[in-house]
């Protein structure tokens, strides 16, 4: 079944994409959670429509998102936290944790498009994180996670 995605969904597509998916998915899941409408021809035209009309206007959001891509590639993130025997975190830090400590260095990007590999850090050390600006604008960035003093 083809479908058009309304919202961005994980491991699927991004808003505006047109996507075939199992029946069950976009019928049961999909389309009654308002992310996706069945791929009508009807549905199609209009989809190319807008996207013809936005794409002028998206040049300038994707020469930003890459701006502070740019930005955020220059930038050294070093993360404190209390740690004990064997190096191990008490708690963990999360994308929220450097979704703070990149809008202290002037990189504004909200948590929910960070993404820590392996998950939740648990342990003192080099981590790497990718960060999407945009859905053409997605880099990895270092950052270490250091014990307080």
């Amino acid at each position: 079944m083809e479908i058009i995605l309304r919202k961005d969904v994980d491991n699927l597509g991004f808003a505006d994409d047109l996507v075939t998916v199992k029946n069950g998915y976009g019928r049961n899941f999909l389309i009654p959670q308002g992310l996706a409408v069945l791929a009508t021809p009807s549905a199609k035209k209009v989809l190319a429509e807008n996207l013809r009309q936005r794409a002028h206007k998206e040049e300038k959001v994707v020469a930003e998102a890459k701006q502070l891509a740019e930005k955020a590639k220059e930038v050294s993130i070093e993360i404190t936290a209390k740690a004990g025997a064997g190096d191990k975190l008490f708690g963990s830090i999360t994308t929220a944790d450097l979704s703070e400590k990149l809008v202290k260095n002037d990189v504004e990007l909200d948590k929910k498009y960070i993404s820590i590999f392996g998950g939740n850090i648990k342990r003192l050390g080099q981590y790497t994180a990718k960060l999407r600006f945009h859905r053409e604008v997605i880099i990895e960035i270092t950052f270490d996670v250091v014990g307080e003093a």
